[in-house]
């Protein structure tokens, strides 16, 4: 059930289409290269981030084609006729090497590997910052959520506040991070996910009678019953009127299953349903909450020992509340056999030339000591140095390691088993285990510790003197 047709062409910023014109009209379309997608900081001032996005953007990639009515627009604007012959019969046959989708990523170190000829390379930028640096976002947000909720249920309420479109893979991308349901039914269908919803104020508007409202709401839904107390007044009506509905829904044999807060002191109005609820024998009601939660929110009311058993998140989490985008980038690395490198006057600009991969080292208690990253022809370091401060290192050879990136598409076909998004949530809360709680905390999160090999240092170094002196 693809959200675009099936030819994705044009999901593409112009500048990557005038770059390939010009190198088909060069003659310089089969040349190849290789590029590295990374990011520099850590969104929300946090400790990690969760790589999310990668089966959206290998799926789509699999779709990526230019049909007729797309050059015909290619050519109205501009573009070369010998350029739109090319692109009719374009296929992408890259080769990508990524982590496991739901992996926990770090700053400065190669997430994704994009191998192909220069065109094919290139062109996938646009489609891949986009698809990888906002589903990201959003499932590290989502983590964060369900961190600070513990156990305890959360769904997805953020459809209506989302930017356009972009709600249906942020949906996908909140339950990699850790939600349990959503009340948007188009990624639901698309993604099979959990729905979850309860009913708006409208509903006890449109009834007149806050009781009577909840009376036929329970007569329809009477296996998931959740009402909305906070209407008209919380405690004097919507609470007493939903124990009465509770009441004679069990002489029906029939249970409510939870009352909703979704404005007030939430953690005052909670304890005051819970003792009410419990007076009444109604032990088994949950409490939900809503309203403008997130998980500093949702942190307070935990220290507070709010009463409550459930979350619904909408605006915080589905727009990234406190970033505005992940600052995810695409450099080259390499054409055709050449290393290459960015270079800046600030040393934590410069990029990481060559082919490269990623090992993980994880201690003997099984955390996440440290990533190495390193040439593509090396199996590990025996100590990994600092990207910017060659004088500061740490040995590597007594703890396991892991490779981080492997092959997700090859020749343009994906080459991996597709998970759902609750296989993915799984991974995240199995990797989550492993990450050490200095990192995982909201405010001044320790540093985790990415490092390069003596090797990727040397030929770094060398190249900066290359460009800088000539060579001398």
């Amino acid at each position: 059930m693809p959200i675009l047709k099936n030819d994705t062409g044009l999901y593409v910023d112009l500048y990557e289409l005038t770059m390939a014109q010009g190198h088909v009209l060069n003659g310089k379309k089969d040349i190849p290269a290789v590029f590295d997608y990374f990011f520099r900081e850590i969104p929300f001032g946090g400790g990690y981030v969760i790589f999310a996005g990668l089966m959206d953007l290998l799926e789509m990639l699999e779709r990526y084609r230019f049909d007729d009515d797309d050059c015909e627009y290619l050519e109205s604007i501009g573009f070369h006729k010998e350029f739109t012959a090319y692109l009719r019969d374009f296929r992408h046959r890259l080769t990508m090497y990524a982590p496991r989708e739901g992996e926990i990523v770090f700053p400065n170190e190669p997430v994704v590997r994009v191998e192909g000829n220069i065109i094919e390379a290139q062109i996938v930028e646009t489609m891949l910052l986009n698809m990888l640096n906002f589903e990201s976002l959003i499932a590290t947000k989502a983590a964060r959520i369900r961190h600070a909720s513990g156990d305890k249920m959360v769904t997805d309420f953020g459809l209506r506040r989302a930017q356009g479109l972009a709600g249906i893979h942020g949906t996908r991308a909140a339950i990699i991070g850790g939600v349990n349901s959503t009340s948007n039914v188009f990624s639901a269908k698309l993604y099979g996910l959990k729905t979850a919803g309860t009913q708006a104020h409208s509903w006890i508007q449109a009834y007149g009678d806050e009781l009577e409202a909840f009376r036929q709401f329970a007569k329809v839904f009477p296996d998931r019953c959740i009402l909305l107390v906070d209407t008209y007044n919380t405690l004097h009506s919507g609470i007493p009127n939903a124990i009465t509905v509770a009441k004679e829904m069990e002489a029906r044999g029939e249970k409510l299953q939870a009352i909703r807060l979704d404005s007030g002191d939430l953690a005052y109005l909670s304890k005051h349903a819970r003792r009410m609820l419990d007076e009444a024998g109604l032990h088994y009601v949950k409490i939900v909450a809503s309203n403008q939660l997130d998980e500093y929110i949702i942190r307070s009311l935990h220290t507070q020992d709010a009463p409550i058993d459930g979350y619904g998140v909408g605006t915080r989490l589905i727009t990234g509340k406190g970033e505005a985008a992940l600052d995810g980038v695409y450099k080259i690395a390499m054409v055709g056999d050449k290393p290459l490198m960015k270079i800046s006057d600030n040393i934590e600009k410069m990029t990481l030339p060559g082919r490269k991969k990623v090992f993980r080292y994880i201690n003997g208690e099984g955390i996440f000591n440290g990533d190495a990253v390193v040439l593509d022809s090396e199996d590990g370091v025996d100590w990994m140095y600092h990207p910017h401060k060659p004088d500061m290192f740490k040995r590597m050879d007594t703890m396991k390691k892991e490779e981080l990136m492997n092959k997700v598409m090859d020749c343009g076909e994906i080459v991996i088993k597709k998970e759902s998004p609750y296989e993915i949530a799984h991974y995240v809360q199995e990797r989550m285990k492993m990450l050490s709680d200095e990192h995982k905390r909201f405010e001044f999160p320790h540093i985790y510790k990415v490092g390069i090999s003596k090797q990727l240092m040397e030929l770094r170094s060398k190249m900066i003197r290359e460009i800088k002196l000539g060579g001398d």
